[in-house]
């Protein structure tokens, strides 16, 4: 079944919990600021956005640095000292990460929304250094792993592409103000799909061959199939970056055809996996996941389009959206609908006693609710930017930021019912 002896011990390399729920949280409040900073925005700077700073590219950062990649750090400190069975670094550096990098997405985002070169400056600092100690601590882990290539394989990519979507962004920042970028909008195309499809794309593509297989209990994707992907996506990043910094579209629109056989290879090894599972009914959090999965290769035809010539307006925005907010927003809430409950349980039983069931941590009605809202978020905004219509841009912010309600409480609810049960657990002790 899964990987030898991946879950042996595991229980002996948990983090505390306050140390990856920090994290979770602040994914799921920046999740929440996102869509009211766009309700707010309202529909003509959303439909009018092709860049430049104001409340629409806050919004856009509170998903990718707030929700994306917090929910990725964390993640990512968890699982892969479990993964590897290697220690990934020492508390004080887990939680160090978090307080140079929540407050710096905080204060960025803040001076992205009011013009703020101040803000800017300092956010983008504090945020670059809890990436580079977030890219240290993984590097660290990494560095001898050699029997998981699926996963560090697609990591070392990510990585590569952290560093230098995060010199972009530096670029990018310092450009509102100095003006020096030839080519400001193909600096920020380059920086866009380095941090979608490298840095989170790599991270979101390597953790599914561990998380999916572990989370259905079904036998581990080849190891062939890690490395075949990891290569294609590693080319396709190279010629979309690169086509899109130099204004080379040809060679963009290229990087989106090798990226298209790449997800082929993904979800042929996926499909494969699911057969083998143990558990035939999958869990409810896999909606979210056939939705991300079947919007990605949708993300790379707009971009091959957008490559060719295809008009900005509006194209440029559905791209944007769809490959955001449809397969990378979908992916992650997906994964933290399942691993929040899931290393909550594993945590359950450290005072004695049994175990706190998924199903008793996890609420059901709330995430009904974000999928439904989700989705209507996803098919009205996505009609508003190509039809150029306010009405449905107004009702799918309002879906959106009502689905993101509902996954607040579901994050709210998940860390309140594993609290209960270790207060019982604690009394239980007490009394005995």
């Amino acid at each position: 079944m899964f990987p030898g002896s991946f879950m042996m011990g595991a229980k002996d390399r948990l983090l505390p919990p306050s140390v990856p729920y920090r994290f979770f949280a602040a994914a799921a409040l920046f999740h929440l600021a996102a869509w009211a900073t766009l309700a707010v925005a309202g529909p003509d700077a959303i439909r009018g956005f092709v860049g430049g700073q104001g409340l629409v590219l806050a919004a856009l950062h509170m998903i990718t640095l707030g929700t994306l990649a917090m929910t990725a750090m964390g993640a990512a400190i968890q699982l892969l000292p479990v993964a590897t069975r290697r220690p990934l670094g020492p508390h004080w550096a887990c939680r160090l990460m978090f307080w140079l990098y929540a407050p710096g997405v905080l204060l960025f985002c803040a001076g992205l929304a009011l013009s703020l070169p101040w803000a800017q400056h300092g956010g983008a600092t504090l945020t670059v250094s809890g990436l580079a100690l977030f890219g240290w601590l993984v590097a660290t882990n990494q560095r001898k792993v050699d029997d998981l290539p699926g996963v560090t394989h697609h990591t070392w990519t990510a990585l590569a592409a952290l560093v230098l979507l995060a010199l972009l962004g530096v670029l990018l920042v310092v450009d509102f103000t100095k003006g020096f970028l030839a080519d400001h909008t193909g600096v920020a195309a380059a920086h866009a799909v380095l941090a979608a499809y490298g840095f989170m794309g790599m991270l979101a593509l390597g953790f599914s061959y561990v998380l999916i297989p572990m989370f259905v209990l079904a036998s581990a994707v080849p190891n062939a199939v890690g490395k075949q992907t990891a290569l294609a996506s590693g080319l396709a990043l190279a010629l979309g970056a690169g086509g899109a910094a130099f204004g080379f579209g040809p060679v963009a629109a290229l990087g989106a055809v090798v990226g298209l056989v790449a997800v082929g290879l993904y979800l042929k090894g996926m499909l494969a996996c699911l057969k083998t599972r143990m558990k035939k009914r999958l869990e409810p959090f896999f909606r979210m996941v056939w939705l991300a999965w079947g919007v990605l290769p949708l993300s790379l035809l707009l971009a091959g389009a957008v490559a060719l010539g295809a008009p900005l307006d509006p194209w440029a925005g559905v791209w944007g959206f769809v490959l955001v907010f449809g397969w990378l927003l979908s992916f992650v809430t997906a994964i933290l609908q399942r691993i929040m409950p899931f290393l909550a349980s594993m945590h359950s039983s450290s005072l004695g006693g049994k175990p706190a069931l998924l199903s008793h941590l996890a609420p059901k009605l709330p995430v009904d609710i974000h999928l439904a809202c989700h989705g209507a978020a996803l098919v009205l905004v996505t009609a508003g930017l190509i039809g150029g219509w306010a009405w449905p841009l107004r009702l799918g912010v309002y879906a959106g930021l009502a689905g993101a309600v509902s996954f607040g409480v579901f994050t709210v609810e998940v860390l309140r019912r594993y609290r209960s049960h270790m207060a019982a657990a604690a009394a239980a002790n007490h009394e005995g």
